[in-house]
């Protein structure tokens, strides 16, 4: 179905592509394939996802709260997704196959959410509830084909997500170039950067063709932009740096937790052992104190008894490599700083609420130009983009001269301020909507959940541009955080963990959501009515804003718990050419674990 097949590992001994077919590729001319297929899908994918909550409430007839749920959960697993896809690139069928797949998934859920709005039987019977019409509950089969659409999109952005951004930094990682890191993080920045102006045009552009000129066209926009993205892709597949992928890399996490667990009867060795097991050439040989009952994995005990006679390890199950051990403890490691991402992802990945908070509201950012609800999320893209470059070309040179740091601020700084202006943004936002809903029932709109007040939308700006600049903070923060410290083996790993934290911060929203709709509708109206002038939707916020303040607590510990992280270099990228050949002498036992 989809692309060019990857190099044989078996012939080639799993060299990358380019010395293989002795061509210069990758570099700067792959970029327009690799950022085109990202940028036009993320306007699709964001483009259908913005508006969302109107499709389901006005279409669908679905309250607020039940609305805002299933887009949490949407989203959940449209982050969840990447998991997979990245340990499928790196393990098992590398990053090139894993993209052109997510691409075709993808744009199939597209076209079949294109389906519920062409085909009127795929949804209920219009109502207007305006105007005193009894809205007919969508049937089971129908909330399914749009579930199903929900579905394959998130399969496609598993695919897509985790190894877009690593597979263009393949096509630029020179380790022999001195300003290889900078390169990197320019790289980083400005993807980043062009996501955001993708975003941009998907609130603004596909919103207002949805707004403007219906569902129907609205939604088959992003379809034949999803069909040039894929197209686009495959299209620049001969240029590419196809890094191969590490087939020992999935079963080796669980090889090492088994071998440390077969070895527990055993002691640790002292400081002057030099019997851990490492592949012959490879400079990591003895394994960091951090975790260290999981060193008994590469620990040996018999030379007879544990290695062959061509010194690798017989059983694989009960013996290790030192990499091997090292890789599943800075997995392990980043957790703690990882889990405190989930809560700024659920202020984050909340677009539902503001939309329908912007539709009770004056919308009029010029005289005769009403702006759509869904667009107003603009300012925290607009408020991203022009931060990261404003930090990459200015503030980076000036704040290096004073950290004696080439990136500026630390990793852990820029996830840590993120953290701290993302519990300002709730804060802000509980007091707007505070302030709105005070307004709307002076205007005598408490039992009318569509009156629009004489208050402006302007006032929803100021939480959408401290969410994005909190956003430009932590996310690209960990992005370089978890790249700096994993092997490039694990780049896509490192990637997915940023949409892994999204995923739970989805799901910790809607479970938020859930509980706050069941607990206080007791006492009368649900504070997350689907009226949001009978609800309390500033006390969510401030509930928001207690539990983001309680996280950026919980942050400090788990940095300072972790330590110095700048510029580690733990790992030796000749490594990555030792497992391969390891792989190749054990190709028979890997195609039969692979295969089960």
């Amino acid at each position: 179905m989809v692309a060019q097949e990857m190099m044989d590992i078996s012939s080639e001994k799993a060299k990358p592509t380019e010395e293989v077919t002795g061509k210069k590729l990758g570099g700067l001319r792959t970029m327009p394939f690799i950022i085109s297929n990202e940028t036009f899908e993320k306007v699709a994918s964001y483009g259908l996802h913005a508006n969302m909550i109107l499709y389901l409430m006005n279409e669908y007839h679905l309250g607020l709260a039940t609305g805002t749920c299933i887009l949490f959960l949407w989203t959940a697993a449209s982050n969840f997704t990447p998991i997979m896809g990245a340990f499928l690139s790196d393990s098992h069928l590398g990053r090139f196959r894993v993209i052109a797949l997510g691409s075709v998934v993808s744009l199939l859920g597209m076209v079949v959410l294109w389906f519920t709005a062409i085909f009127p039987h795929a949804r209920p019977l219009h109502c207007d509830p305006k105007s005193g019409d009894k809205c007919v509950p969508a049937s089971s089969a129908q909330l399914m084909l749009l579930f199903s659409a929900f579905g394959l999109m998130s399969i496609g952005s598993g695919g897509i997500k985790p190894c877009s951004l690593a597979f263009g930094a393949d096509q630029l990682h020179k380790p022999e170039n001195p300003k290889n890191a900078r390169i990197l993080q320019s790289f980083f920045n400005w993807y980043y950067a062009s996501v955001g102006i993708s975003v941009m045009i998907a609130v603004t552009v596909i919103v207002y063709i949805q707004v403007s000129a219906g569902w129907v066209v609205g939604f088959g926009v992003p379809v034949g932009l999803m069909l040039v993205s894929t197209i686009l892709f495959l299209f620049g597949s001969f240029l590419y740096v196809k890094v191969p992928a590490n087939k020992n890399l999935s079963a080796g996490f669980v090889q090492v937790i088994a071998a440390a667990w077969k070895n527990r009867q055993f002691d640790l060795p002292t400081k002057n052992f030099d019997g851990w097991y490492s592949l012959k050439g490879s400079k990591l040989v003895t394994p960091t104190n951090k975790l260290r009952y999981l060193n008994k994995a590469c620990m040996i005990r018999s030379r007879e008894k544990d290695l062959g006679p061509d010194g690798l390890a017989i059983d694989k199950w009960s013996l290790c490599t030192v990499r091997q051990v090292e890789e599943l403890k800075v997995l392990i490691s980043v957790l703690p700083i990882w889990s405190s991402s989930i809560m700024i992802a659920v202020i984050i990945t909340q677009h539902s609420i503001p939309v329908v908070q912007a539709t009770t509201m004056d919308r009029h950012i010029f005289p005769h130009f009403q702006m759509p609800a869904a667009s107003f999320s603009l300012f925290g893209i607009l408020t991203l983009t022009i931060w990261v470059a404003l930090y990459d070309r200015v503030l980076v040179p000036l704040i290096s001269k004073y950290t004696k740091r080439p990136r500026g601020l630390s990793f852990k700084q820029r996830i840590g301020t993120g953290l701290a202006i993302s519990c300002l943004a709730m804060s802000v936002a509980s007091e707007v909507e505070r302030r709105r809903r005070n307004t709307a029932i002076q205007e005598g709109f408490a039992n009318n959940k569509h009156g629009v007040t004489t208050m402006s939308a302007k006032w929803l700006v100021p939480q959408h541009c401290l969410i994005g600049l909190a956003e430009a903070f932590n996310a690209i923060g960990q992005i370089e955080f978890y790249y700096s410290q994993f092997p490039k083996s694990m780049s896509s790993i490192a990637v997915a963990l940023l949409s892994l934290g999204f995923g739970m911060g989805s799901l910790v929203g809607s479970l938020i959501v859930t509980v706050m709709n069941n607990v206080t509708k007791k006492g009368g109206v649900s504070w997350v009515s689907s009226n949001l002038n009978q609800g309390h939707y500033d006390y969510y916020y401030l509930v928001i804003t207690i539990l983001s303040l309680v996280n950026f607590l919980y942050y400090l510990l788990c940095s300072r718990a972790y330590g110095c992280c700048e510029d580690k270099k733990i790992w030796d990228e000749g490594d990555d050419e030792d497992m391969k050949e390891e792989e190749m002498a054990k190709s028979g036992e890997h195609s039969v674990f692979f295969s089960a």
